[in-house]
């Protein structure tokens, strides 16, 4: 993991048997913060065995510092699994992850046992925040992009999943809103269905404050309530 990055690995039996791929929890600050709003985190890992879950945490603030500093043992509070996830994959899709987008399509990438192509993409390599030792999964194929050409491909998601595209059965995808804008606009034309997991802010994780809304086809949906993930053509991304 790189610098400003951690995982977070939690004890929660009870969402791990249940949470699927695309599924976020709301993560409540330290006892000892009561006055901070709880974070949306999707599922990197989850273990319903040994009843576990996995989060990714970039550091950027007072919250995700103060997540991130808990040590072994700490408790917090959880609220999940929320908000729908991703349908399953047919065999061939592709999984479009931008930065840490790649959270919840990792999870989905494992959830599955069949040939599919992951193609993992961000500004700069250090931003390619996931150890490719937890993308080593039978069938899965990783083509990895910067917009620099420090790892990988020089280029952008859009460049990659415009090579890749033709004869793909579905594409599923999650990073920031040009990365998916671009997306939904290549699977458009392509006719290839495709599903987006949206990232936006949220407050209550439930739908109740009606504050991470998004345009779509049938009016405005809430992000953490109808979705995070929406099929591409039921959203409205630019408008």
């Amino acid at each position: 993991m790189g610098p400003g990055f951690c995982r977070i690995t939690l004890a929660a039996p009870d969402i791990a048997s249940l949470v699927e791929p695309g599924q976020f929890v709301q993560v409540f600050m330290p006892p000892e913060h009561p006055h901070m709003l709880p974070r949306p985190f999707s599922i990197y890992k989850a273990d319903a065995e040994n009843g576990v879950l996995t989060i990714l945490v970039e550091i950027k603030g007072k919250g995700s510092r103060l997540l991130a500093d808990r040590g072994p043992g700490s408790f917090l509070k959880l609220l999940g699994p929320l908000g729908r996830g991703f349908p399953p994959p047919p065999p061939g899709s592709i999984l479009v992850a931008g930065g840490m987008g790649i959270a919840p399509l990792a999870f989905l990438a494992e959830s599955v046992n069949k040939p599919r192509t992951l193609l993992y993409c961000a500004r700069t390599a250090d931003l390619l925040v996931c150890p490719g030792a937890d993308l080593d999964l039978p069938g899965l194929q990783i083509i990895r992009a910067t917009d620099d050409g420090t790892t990988g491909i020089k280029g952008t998601a859009a460049d990659l999943l415009s090579g890749q595209i033709e004869g793909a059965p579905a594409v599923f995808a999650c990073g920031p809103r040009p990365m998916l804008t671009a997306v939904k606009e290549i699977c458009l034309r392509w006719g290839v269905n495709a599903w987006l997991s949206l990232e936006e802010r949220m407050a209550c994780g439930i739908g109740a404050c009606v504050g991470c809304v998004v345009l779509t086809i049938d009016g405005y949906k809430r992000v953490c309530r109808d979705g995070p993930v929406f099929p591409a053509e039921e959203v409205i991304l630019d408008g």
